[in-house]
């Protein structure tokens, strides 16, 4: 069984590194001008030293983002299983503040709110209202042309068992 896994860019994690560290360096100078509003500089280290540590814990993190083979794909973010191919009826981009995500529409049965409380479908059906799905694979830390992907796993939704192979092979040969 062939898979691919795509991991998080580090110049994604780095960028977002460099551009926290300059907002709480900007913090630690008005807290050290005594006409600045020491509550906007305080605010200020602690929200963008939050986005440190998650810029650092991006830039870190080796584990694979998504893995894809011919039984499914796998986003570490959205679900925690293997989505097969079989139960995916169509694909679409959605884009959110430069943030691409690759809508997965499958039926009602095979939908993960459906086994979870109502917080969770109230979520679910809040998330249809914006033009997403339940089930997206977000973009925002993988460096992926977004097309081609959803062209991938429309392909592989399409495809018989002994074709998903192939077109995985194909795939890793493209990457």
């Amino acid at each position: 069984m062939q898979e691919f896994r795509l991991y998080k860019s580090p110049w994604k994690a780095l960028k977002l590194l460099v551009g926290c560290a300059a907002f709480v360096a900007i913090g630690c100078l008005m807290l050290s001008r005594p006409d600045a509003p020491q509550g906007v500089a305080w605010m200020s280290i602690v929200f963008f030293g939050l986005g440190l540590l998650v810029s650092l814990f991006q830039l870190l993190d080796r584990r694979p983002q998504i893995i894809v083979n011919d039984v499914g794909v796998f986003d570490r973010m959205m679900h925690h299983e293997f989505i097969n191919w079989e139960i995916i009826q169509d694909v679409y981009l959605a884009e959110v503040n430069k943030q691409t995500f690759i809508c997965l529409v499958v039926d009602e049965a095979f939908e993960p709110s459906r086994r979870k409380g109502k917080f969770k479908q109230g979520m679910a059906s809040l998330n249809k209202g914006m033009g997403f799905q339940e089930l997206n694979i977000s973009l925002g830390f993988v460096s992926i042309d977004a097309f081609r992907f959803a062209e991938f796993i429309l392909a592989m939704c399409g495809a018989a068992p002994p074709e998903r192979d192939e077109l995985v092979r194909k795939a890793i040969a493209n990457l």
